[in-house]
C-alpha cells in the first residue's frame, strides 16, 4: 500500500493501517445510520438482473447513471443510446465474465474489465460510471470509485494517482486494506470499504479525520 506521510516523521505501516481502519469503521457506521436503506435498491436490482442475464443493457446503464447521480445531458449518452443494445451487451458480457473470474486477482480482473468497458461511449475516460457497472457485475468483488472516494483516500494519506490503470490500482489498494484488516477484513467486502470512503469524502467533512470527534 502506498502511504503518503511526513518524511521527517514516518509512520509505521501497521499504525497506518490501524488508523485507516479506525476511520473506515466509524464512517461505515455513520453511513449506515444516515443513508436510507432503500437508496441502493436500484443498484441491487441492476446487479440481480445482470447476474440473470450475464450482461448489462442500455437500460441498466441508464439506471446506474441515475443511481450515481451523473448527468445524462452529455454527448456520450446520445452516442451510447444510438448503439444497438446487442452491441452494448456483447461488451458488458465480456466485462461481466472477466470481473467474476476468480482465477484472476481482483486487481487484474478490474484492469481487464475496465479495459473492455472503454469500447463504449461514456467509458473511455473516468472511472465513476465504469466502476458502477463493474461493481453491478460483481458486487462481491468490485467497488465503486468516484471523486468522493478519491478525496477520502487523499485525506487518509493513501496514494491513488490519475495515471492510466487507476481503477485496477484502486482495487489493489482496497485488496491490501482488506488483507490487513484483521477480523474486519474477513467480514467486509470491497463495496463496504468504498461506502465508508464515500462517506469520509462527502463535502461536509472538511477536517482531517484525525481531528474528528469519535462517534
Amino acid at each position: 500500500m502506498e502511504i503518503t506521510s511526513d518524511p521527517a516523521i514516518p509512520e509505521h505501516p501497521a499504525r497506518t493501517t490501524e488508523r485507516v481502519w479506525r476511520h473506515l469503521l466509524r464512517a461505515r457506521t455513520d453511513y449506515l445510520a444516515a443513508v436510507s436503506a432503500h437508496y441502493d435498491e436500484v443498484f441491487w436490482e441492476v446487479a440481480q438482473r445482470t447476474q440473470r442475464e450475464g450482461s448489462l443493457g442500455k437500460s441498466d446503464i441508464a439506471a446506474l447513471v441515475v443511481w450515481k447521480r451523473l448527468s445524462a445531458q452529455t454527448r456520450w449518452v446520445s452516442e451510447l443510446m444510438s448503439l444497438p443494445d446487442a452491441q452494448v451487451r456483447r461488451t458488458t458480457e465480456q466485462a461481466y465474465a472477466t470481473v467474476r473470474d476468480t482465477a484472476l486477482q481482483r486487481c487484474d480482473a478490474a484492469r481487464a474489465g475496465r479495459s473492455l468497458m472503454s469500447d463504449l461511449p461514456g467509458f473511455r475516460t473516468g472511472d465513476a460510471l465504469a466502476s458502477a457497472v463493474l461493481t453491478a457485475a460483481a458486487p462481491e468483488r468490485m467497488a465503486v470509485y468516484d471523486r468522493r472516494v478519491q478525496h477520502a483516500l487523499d485525506t487518509l494519506g493513501l496514494t491513488l494517482t490519475a495515471a492510466p490503470g487507476r481503477y485496477a490500482r484502486y482495487m489493489q489498494l482496497l485488496d491490501e486494506l482488506l488483507q490487513h484488516g484483521g477480523p474486519h477484513g474477513e467480514t467486509w467486502t470491497a463495496r463496504d470499504v468504498d461506502t465508508a470512503l464515500y462517506w469520509i469524502g462527502r463535502p461536509t467533512r472538511t477536517k482531517h479525520p484525525d481531528t474528528l470527534p469519535v462517534s
